[in-house]
């Protein structure tokens, strides 16, 4: 599958028209629905498959947030080979609390994955707590980047964001 094949299966998938609030508090009126295709396993291994290339080189833990990055970091291990964290907004309080699950990120360079990236605030969030855990966070990876800031707020805090598609790449195809 070509690069415009997915980007025109994305939009037909997954773009609603309408009045939507984002996380960042804007407002727009086209939105994303992640959760059409990260519900498609056909479409998430193609859409994992073609984001591989873009993790860099040293990255040795994929960190999928909570909880639309979960299920993209999660077919980005299969597709790469690299053990996954399945990270919560807030360490739990009962049982381990730990907020990275199912491995360490202390001393380990981490490549941050998430679906859809506006103004990157989970993404500041999550990765000074990771941080805080003695992760190494370089880079982001995302499958849609919305062009709304993402890319500069992270650069602020040491991050580059790599994104399959970016919002007016995809509008193209609307």
């Amino acid at each position: 599958m070509t690069q415009d094949d997915l980007r025109a299966r994305l939009v037909k998938k997954a773009l609603l028209h309408g009045t939507f609030k984002l996380r960042s508090g804007a407002v727009s009126n086209v939105y994303f629905d992640k959760y059409r295709f990260e519900s498609d396993p056909a479409m998430l291994a193609e859409i994992t498959r073609a984001m591989a290339p873009l993790i860099p080189a040293g990255v040795e833990v994929l960190a999928g947030l909570e909880m639309g990055g979960i299920p993209v970091a999660t077919m980005l291990a299969q597709q790469s080979g690299l053990p996954t964290v399945l990270v919560r907004k807030k360490a739990k309080d009962y049982g381990t609390c730990q907020l990275a699950e199912g491995g360490e990120v202390a001393g380990k360079k981490v490549l941050v994955v998430e679906d859809v990236v506006t103004s990157g605030g989970q993404i500041l969030l999550s990765a000074a707590e990771l941080r805080a855990l003695g992760a190494e966070i370089t880079d982001v990876v995302c499958v849609i980047d919305r062009e709304s800031g993402g890319v500069e707020n992270l650069a602020k805090e040491g991050m580059r964001l790599h994104a399959l598609f970016k919002m007016s790449e995809l509008m193209q195809f609307a």
